[in-house]
């Protein structure tokens, strides 16, 4: 139902495809994703259409220039939750968890920050747009810091059970040892004692 420029529908395939800008005839689209959860394949494409008098128009967040900023306000919610979560994690499982969703979290940010920074070349003196991408860009830093605060915390807690599981180890070798060594002292003192306590005739 948009009237976009035949230029842009002519790019337009019939999947999303990757985050990017177009711009034609003072008409600007932003493909963008949907905040990619976990182990999903295919990412849920979200249209932005700036047209040529400067009206937004969205295909998830309706009218107006604040439909980007909702969108934005998705990606920070998760990332907020990703940051308790690496704060407040209870073992190695919630951080794997983490940073399986941090993963695609982050490229999307990165991709997002760039076709923001695209279109913001492109057309030019746009406040909003100007915004806009510099939010993106603090969103794509945030999910960087707690993608390598999440990889630092998961690190630390498997070399420090590995360590653990190392001195247990070495405890019960240490026990083992210990173990042999009282066999070895007793074992021939029980055998002469079974051979001295034999019923042998003999000219004793």
């Amino acid at each position: 139902s948009w009237q976009l420029p035949p230029d842009i529908q002519q790019r337009l395939g019939d999947r999303p495809g990757r985050q990017r800008a177009m711009v034609a005839g003072g008409h600007l689209l932003l493909i963008l994703h949907a905040p990619p959860k976990a182990e999903e394949r295919e990412r849920a494409g979200r249209l932005f259409w700036r047209n040529a008098t400067g009206e937004w128009q969205s295909t998830h967040h309706g009218a107006g220039p604040e439909a980007l900023n909702k969108h934005l306000d998705e990606y920070d919610k998760i990332l907020i939750h990703y940051d308790h979560a690496e704060d407040n994690f209870k073992d190695v499982e919630t951080l794997r968890q983490v940073l399986d969703g941090l993963v695609p979290l982050q490229r999307s940010t990165r991709n997002q920050h760039q076709a923001l920074q695209d279109a913001r070349k492109w057309v030019g003196d746009d406040r909003h747009l100007i915004n806009v991408r510099d939010r993106a860009y603090e969103l794509e830093r945030s999910a960087e810091i707690i993608y390598q605060d999440v990889k630092n915390n998961l690190e630390f807690v498997t070399a420090r059970q590995g360590e653990e599981q190392a001195n247990s180890a070495h405890e019960m070798s240490v026990a083992a040892h210990r173990l042999n060594l009282l066999v070895a002292f007793f074992f021939p003192l029980a055998t002469l004692c079974t051979l001295f306590g034999m019923e042998l005739k003999n000219g004793l």
